[in-house]
């Protein structure tokens, strides 16, 4: 009742200036609206319903008031989803895409390639060109199995298999205490872990390098690979000389010293329990403290030391 109260106030000016007859059939959908609402509490509304509304709320700024199945705020979210709908149909893929390959001519690009192990896609395209059939090459290539080469054997896998006929070498620096670099060679034997040979040298070449090769593996005792990083030290005399030894040199790559572990973890095991708690002091008294040994201890003579190499002089009586 109160209801219809209000639709009759509202319509008041209508009855009273001449328009009578639009006035009492307003009410009358009004009321019958009215009625409906209490019954259903939402109706279902089709797209056109939806697509009616939201163009009566372009053209009308009065469209609010006279909703009354649905509120306001639904015509708007209408709105917003036919927005997002219609941006999203022109930003989707194209349904069609590319058509697909028949089996036959699967099969026949199988064939092809099983019963020509050498022939690569743009070889096999061509003869389906001459069979009339029109694909192409990148769709081919796509269809070709993958050649599966044998795997290589890793780096791992390489060290435990030659773990006998294998040596490591590399060089470390030694501060003195008079600020001169020593550099050590260290020849490892992967077999024990056993240090074969090492040396000391202020200034390191290639010919002094071979010899230390040399001085290590005498009487045909070389190994069969020897592992070195990729230093300038290792020059064109220090390889021929490792070629006539018979020895293949395996490198590292560059900045991988993980790739020589045995000999980087020797080094690191020096400095840190050795060189870490000393200072080197090499003076011309070093590495063997001996008297000095005037005139009238005799005459001077050499004196060989171990392998040939290097020579001291002392004083005998004639």
């Amino acid at each position: 009742m109160v209801t219809l109260l209000l639709h009759l106030l509202r319509l008041l000016p209508m009855l009273c200036g001449g328009h009578r007859q639009v006035a009492l059939e307003n009410l009358a959908l009004r009321h019958q609206l009215a009625v409906y609402k209490k019954m259903v509490n939402r109706p279902k509304l089709l797209s056109s319903d939806r697509l009616f509304w939201v163009a009566l709320s372009r053209v009308w700024t009065g469209w609010r008031q006279a909703l009354v199945i649905v509120s306001p705020n639904t015509v708007l979210r209408w709105q917003r989803r036919r927005f997002r709908e219609y941006w999203a149909r022109l930003s989707a893929r194209p349904a069609a895409g590319r058509p697909r390959v028949s089996r036959q001519i699967r099969a026949l690009v199988g064939r092809m390639a099983q019963a020509n192990p050498l022939w690569g896609a743009p070889r096999i395209h061509g003869e389906l060109q001459k069979l009339g059939i029109e694909v192409a090459e990148r769709t081919v290539s796509r269809l070709l199995s993958t050649r599966r080469t044998p795997p290589s054997q890793t780096w791992r896998t390489f060290l435990a298999n030659h773990v006998r006929d294998l040596v490591s070498i590399d060089f470390f620096t030694v501060p003195t205490v008079g600020f001169r670099v020593l550099f050590v060679l260290v020849v490892l034997a992967h077999h024990r872990r056993r240090v074969i040979h090492f040396n000391v040298t202020e200034h390191p070449t290639s010919q002094w390098t071979a010899q230390q090769i040399v001085d290590a593996f005498p009487n045909d005792t070389a190994p069969s690979y020897l592992l070195r990083d990729r230093d300038q030290v290792y020059g064109e005399h220090f390889r021929h000389r490792v070629k006539g030894l018979r020895i293949e040199e395996v490198l590292t790559t560059p900045h991988s010293p993980w790739q020589n572990p045995f000999v980087e973890r020797l080094i690191g095991s020096v400095r840190r329990d050795c060189l870490d708690h000393i200072v080197v002091s090499l003076d011309k008294d070093a590495p063997d403290v001996r008297p000095v040994e005037g005139p009238e201890a005799g005459s001077v003579v050499p004196l060989c030391e171990v392998g040939g190499l290097h020579h001291r002089y002392v004083r005998r009586a004639a």
